[in-house]
């Protein structure tokens, strides 16, 4: 006879997955400081750096910290923390590599650093999706 068990989001499985999530996130955040301490060298130095660098660069940045924090809550149990946070990591990177996409809008080497950066969400999104997170947060309605 099959057992199934649920995961409870304080499972040892669950929590390492939780702890990849904070990485991740970490690492976003890591690398939106990276694209906006390079917007401030080269707008120091007296390349481009046009507005749009600068806000998007500060808004993702900002945005880091507040990602982290529904992970935490998720971590704790909060089932619409999880969600805000698989949904968060399946839409943004698909929206920022969209606008990096349009011509003319940033410099090449902007639009990549920005795409490494969704490289970190997209694991959040992968991880989220995964089988030990699923079982620890079953579909409410």
């Amino acid at each position: 006879m099959a057992t199934t068990t649920t995961t409870q989001p304080g499972d040892s499985r669950t929590q390492a997955a939780f702890d990849t999530v904070r990485k991740c996130v970490t690492l976003f955040g890591a690398v939106g400081a990276i694209v906006l301490g390079t917007v401030a060298v080269m707008a120091f130095t007296g390349h481009e750096a046009t507005p749009f660098m600068w806000i998007r660069g500060a808004i993702l940045l900002a945005v880091a910290p507040l990602i982290y924090r529904m992970v935490v809550r998720a971590s704790q149990g909060s089932y619409k923390a999880f969600d805000r946070v698989r949904t968060l990591s399946t839409i943004a990177p698909i929206a920022i590599i969209g606008v990096d996409l349009i011509p003319g809008i940033c410099p090449p080497w902007y639009a990549v650093l920005q795409g490494l950066s969704t490289l970190a969400l997209v694991g959040v999104a992968v991880t989220t999706r995964g089988s030990a997170l699923s079982a620890a947060f079953p579909k409410q309605k």
